[in-house]
């Protein structure tokens, strides 16, 4: 009898293992929610493995031919059972949770990584990231790297505030002219913001809507927007035409009126952040004497 046992233990034990090594060699087809964790997937090697990402997820130009699966925060278990697959990633910003539990309940792995604006959570992400991918080393060559970026700038702007004091600034988020919400503490835009060397004059946390007289009233030396509408020129149109009172202003007046890529401000630190950085700071200091590339704000 106790070598019945032990050998059903030794079968029960050899059939479990085959289990899981079947299970681990079947191709993965990853599901994405998330802009940045998308470019992120990319940089480290692992787009063969995509099979469907949302509305946020828009660079590289290589992934756009992916099924879309909707917006992050609004995603349906039907849409994206329908792709076959093994996970899904996001950030704590997906959902809604009841969608997720019917995803977990499917046999979909659901990962969820940090939004937080912050280095400590991007390596984080990055780390588990690549043990999911199955290259860690890889993993912590593109955090290194991306420290190594923002070390560079940090000196960079250094130098430049030897001869400038840090210009206050404003960064909007709008939606096709719609009221626009500021940019405050905790956000991508914050973060973006202070690494360019600026001064963020909203003091309150997250994303909040502020009256135009507000916003004039605090007259930021320069004026960071954003429309996730991707209008180009007209989407600065909108944003003077129904918010007058900002015209009154020194980043107005002066011509010191930047957009940026609202997909930048999405999900967390993505990749392209640096470069972004790196072209704020230089309109941020103009007259720096290692500027070595010309901005041009939005006309």
């Amino acid at each position: 009898m106790r070598f019945v046992a032990r050998l059903t233990a030794i079968l029960t034990g050899f059939l479990i293992t085959h289990l899981g090594l079947a299970d681990s060699q079947q191709p993965q087809r990853w599901v994405s929610a998330g802009g940045a964790l998308t470019e992120w997937v990319v940089t480290l090697g692992g787009q063969s493995h995509l099979v469907g990402i949302d509305t946020t997820s828009q660079h590289p130009e290589s992934i756009k031919s992916l099924p879309n699966i909707g917006y992050q925060r609004q995603l349906s278990s039907e849409g994206i059972l329908s792709l076959r697959p093994n996970v899904l990633i996001g950030t704590e910003e997906m959902g809604p949770p009841p969608v997720l539990e019917q995803l977990r309940a499917a046999g979909v792995k659901v990962e969820v990584f940090s939004a937080a604006a912050e280095l400590s959570a991007l390596q984080d992400n990055l780390q588990k990231l690549g043990k999911l991918l199955g290259d860690e080393g890889q993993a912590r060559q593109v955090a290194d790297q991306y420290v190594r970026q923002l070390d560079s700038q940090h000196d960079w702007v250094a130098r430049a505030q030897q001869h400038q004091t840090a210009p206050g600034v404003l960064l909007l988020v709008s939606h096709a002219g719609a009221a626009p919400m500021v940019a405050g503490a905790g956000t991508v835009g914050d973060w973006l913001i202070k690494q360019a060397g600026g001064r963020n004059l909203a003091t309150h946390n997250g994303y909040k809507i502020f009256s135009a007289e507000a916003m004039a009233g605090l007259n930021p030396e320069v004026l960071v927007f954003t429309d996730r509408a991707q209008n180009g020129a007209s989407s600065r149109d909108a944003l003077m035409r129904e918010n007058p009172l900002l015209a009154a202003t020194q980043a107005v007046r002066n011509k010191r009126v930047l957009e940026v890529d609202p997909t930048l401000l999405v999900g967390g630190l993505g990749p392209r952040l640096p470069e972004a950085m790196q072209a704020l700071s230089r309109a941020f200091y103009p007259a720096d004497s290692s500027l070595n590339a010309k901005v041009t704000p939005a006309q």
